[in-house]
């Protein structure tokens, strides 16, 4: 495991194609090749086989071009921009509706460089002008809709993906720890947050247990890969149980309605409930949903439940 990850630690990009550049920018590679033709915008390396390439600093550029003409500069004004003049004047005109777009772009680079101080500075400001809630809703869940999008593409490597994710998950945590220092304020339900066996995407789930303790309820989050057996303990220690379990991408279609027969059979009961959420659960048979057994396929779903 060890060694398969160090090989791709060690094919990390650092060189781009053009169609990296149109999946990391939006902007389709016909433009970018003439924003290059006719404005020299960027300097592309070539390869021995006259293939175009570009570099992180290239990419850079790109992205505040991007945002610079997403704000209604035209491209032959940005042309004519020294390099150090265009990412001052992105900072000079970031607005509401720019900064989405604009810190969506940092993480990008800081994801890209394996930057951590860029992440946290980038974050920190986003802080000072949003809450937590907003970050993650507003900049997190797309930002990570389009890191699986680059990762399918073949843009990026596991690697960046493990190495954002767990910056933001080390955000979700220190939120979370806030509110763990104040005793729970609704008795009425306990939550215990965990995925099936062989899931591994945890962030949603950390998140989840983040909002439902900020409404003031008590949770057990168990994390990655929990079989129904260890879930079911709980039975044990706590009455009026809600179970959420976040379905990405396990168990898969051909099991999936086996698995939640077996939940309903080893988990529910008068005092008991499942929330399923995620992906899968578009693919659970209807005639298995009862009155114990919600399902949401977003987490603004789930938390407008609370």
């Amino acid at each position: 495991m060890f060694n398969k990850f160090r090989e791709k630690m060690n094919n990390i990009k650092s060189v781009f194609s053009i169609k990296d550049l149109e999946n990391i920018s939006g902007i389709k590679a016909h433009t970018i090749r003439i924003w290059e033709k006719r404005y020299s915008v960027l300097e592309p390396m070539r390869t021995q086989t006259n293939i175009r390439t570009y570099d992180l600093e290239n990419l850079q550029k790109l992205l505040n071009i991007t945002l610079l003409h997403n704000h209604g500069y035209k491209i032959s004004q940005i042309s004519k921009l020294t390099e150090q003049r265009i990412p001052e004047l992105v900072n000079e005109i970031i607005t509401d509706k720019s900064f989405k777009h604009h810190a969506i772009s940092s993480f990008k680079m800081a994801m890209m460089n394996f930057d951590q101080t860029l992440f946290i500075n980038t974050y920190n400001a986003l802080l000072a002008e949003k809450s937590f809630r907003e970050i993650f809703f507003d900049i997190f869940l797309p930002f990570i809709g389009e890191i699986g999008y680059l990762w399918q593409t073949n843009t990026i490597s596991i690697a960046h993906e493990h190495f954002i994710s767990y910056l933001i998950k080390q955000k979700i945590l220190l939120e979370t720890e806030a509110l763990q220092a104040k005793n729970p304020t609704n008795d009425e339900k306990v939550f215990v947050l965990y995925l099936p066996e062989n899931e591994i995407h945890e962030l949603g789930l950390m998140y989840l247990n983040y909002e439902i303790q900020l409404n003031g309820y008590k949770t057990i989050f168990l994390g990655e890969s929990v079989p129904i057996s260890s879930v079911k303990d709980m039975k044990k220690y706590f009455d009026n149980l809600v179970f959420i379990c976040y379905m990405t991408v396990e168990p898969n279609v051909n099991e999936l309605n086996n698995y939640v027969r077996e939940v309903i059979k080893e988990l529910l009961d008068e005092n008991s409930e499942l929330w399923a959420i995620g992906r899968m659960v578009e693919n659970i048979d209807s005639k298995l949903i009862n009155n114990n057994i919600k399902t949401f396929t977003s987490i603004n779903d789930l938390v407008e439940k609370l």
